[in-house]
């Protein structure tokens, strides 16, 4: 088992850690978790009061052959033609969950698009750039991160395209 920084072991996620690390400026949004709610995300919108369109899941699928991590609205679906074409690749699929836990270091529900425990290709939606501040998972359920599409794009060196649809 991998060893725990302090920050980690004080509460923190390898998500906050890295953000802690970067000095970006975010906050920090924990809610109690329904397992018996049919969407993560929505209900993060819902417990947090926050628009559905400002809340981003995180959702790894696998694009000929390599994982990619795609980040869309919370109120919407990923177009997976759409990211396929925005990393350079011809097919897309959602990842096997297993493998996605396994390569990020986060569970399903909870996975994060910052301190992933292998770095991979990731995309933003580009409707992410219209809002000052969006939420991501921070690396558990019941607990999202706020912050800036401009520092959350930068950390992650993600592309940003038109990936989501309603």
């Amino acid at each position: 088992m991998a060893k725990k920084s302090k920050k980690q072991q004080a509460g923190g996620t390898p998500a906050t850690v890295a953000l802690t690390a970067a000095g970006v400026t975010f906050t920090v949004h924990a809610y109690d978790h329904d397992p018996a709610h049919p969407s993560y995300g929505e209900e993060a919108a819902e417990a947090m009061g926050v628009s559905p369109d400002r809340v981003f899941k995180t959702l790894v699928a696998d694009v000929d052959g390599a994982l990619t991590v795609a980040v869309v609205p919370v109120a919407g679906q990923l177009d997976l033609k759409a990211l396929a074409a925005a990393v350079g690749g011809k097919r897309a699929a959602m990842a096997d969950p297993a493998l996605a836990e396994r390569t990020t270091g986060y569970v399903r529900g909870g996975i994060s698009p910052l301190g992933q425990r292998k770095r991979l290709p990731t995309v933003l939606d580009a409707s992410a750039s219209g809002h000052a501040t969006i939420c991501v998972s921070a690396g558990r359920r019941g607990l999202e991160v706020e912050l800036s599409p401009d520092d959350l794009t930068r950390l992650t060196n993600a592309t940003l395209a038109p990936i989501g649809r309603a």
